[in-house]
């Protein structure tokens, strides 16, 4: 038995027919984890869809509205590049119920998985690039209208800058200061004052993620890491080990929400970077050491994952599982 929660529904499938998002990756996960003994049945909790006032804590009445009537321009459902239907929007409204769940879970065990969720690119008023509603944001600001945590942070490992965060949260861009030496990349800081760290809902943003990749219009996190192209295991640890360390001396969140892409990978379709996937597991190894050595509560999501072989994809998403076994104990 697992020391933390996954939740988990067969209605997380997106059903979007044949598009380059693995949709049956979710229960492919859930499948391996069982089937290899690293979770039992009673590892798993089953999610109830997010209510539309959880939703309306992020997005906009408008937004919703056209959502829950089918009322999206041809614009609006070409910029989310997944097929419109309310079966989606189905499977989205569970997304964020997940979500909640996990980060309730995770303030009560320390630690709990999404397997799912992650939609970092949607925005308050639509989505974009596979992401209809931001499932973490509705999860941290159902946590806050609960008086539950006032101070959260996000960390984003996705190969894709997590524009949607940036923007919810309003991350405020101060300066560029150079990564470690010999760096090809920048880290761009924000250094809150200490009135927005003290303002109820405060949430600092960490976004690592490759520069040369979508989206092409990048909104600032609190800190973005912009990786060049072809970075490797070594290298991408230490940036985030320094990002990871930098926001932590700014900020003390009373939860981290951890979005584990799997598209760092190497032979991810949509991504450039050349993360193994043994390194994808040592970075998530270093995000819950990093949690716990500080005992703040993780809430994990999976995000993307395009790889060739969609069975890489799932082991990625399950190396994340394991790992956090390994670092939060048996």
């Amino acid at each position: 038995m697992l020391p933390f929660k996954l939740i988990y529904s067969d209605d997380y499938y997106l059903p979007i027919g044949a598009h380059v998002f693995p949709a049956e990756k979710y229960r492919r996960i859930r499948d391996r984890l069982l089937e290899t003994g690293i979770a039992e049945p009673s590892d798993f909790l089953t999610p109830r869809p997010a209510s539309d006032e959880d939703i309306l804590l992020v997005h906009t009445p408008e937004y919703v509205r056209k959502l829950r009537t089918g009322t999206l321009s041809a614009h609006e459902e070409l910029e989310m590049e997944i097929p419109f239907s309310p079966e989606l929007v189905q499977a989205f409204w569970l997304a964020a119920g997940g979500s909640i769940l996990a980060a309730d879970y995770a303030l009560k065990d320390h630690l709990a998985f999404s397997v799912g969720g992650g939609f970092h690119h949607a925005f308050p008023d639509h989505g974009e690039g596979f992401c209809m509603i931001h499932d973490v944001a509705v999860a941290i600001r159902r946590m806050q209208r609960d008086s539950k945590i006032t101070r959260a942070m996000t960390v984003d490992c996705d190969v894709h800058q997590g524009n949607g965060t940036a923007a919810i949260f309003a991350g405020v861009h101060v300066a560029n200061e150079p990564l470690p030496s010999g760096s090809a990349s920048t880290l761009n800081w924000s250094r809150p004052s200490k009135a927005l760290n003290d303002r109820v809902g405060d949430v600092f943003t960490i976004s690592l993620h490759q520069e040369n990749n979508y989206p092409a219009w990048k909104p600032p996190s609190s800190i973005d890491v912009d990786l060049p192209d072809g970075i490797g295991d070594d290298d991408y640890l230490a940036w985030l080990d320094n990002a990871l360390s930098s926001g932590l001396r700014q900020f003390d969140p009373e939860l981290i929400c951890y979005i584990a892409g799997a598209d760092p990978y190497r032979e991810d379709q949509l991504g450039g970077l050349s993360l193994t996937i043994e390194g994808l597991k040592r970075r998530d190894e270093l995000v819950f050491r990093v949690a716990e050595a500080r005992s703040i509560p993780v809430m994990v999501t999976f995000a993307g994952g395009y790889a060739q072989r969609v069975e890489d994809t799932v082991t990625i998403h399950c190396n994340t599982v394991i790992a956090a076994k390994e670092v939060f104990g048996d």
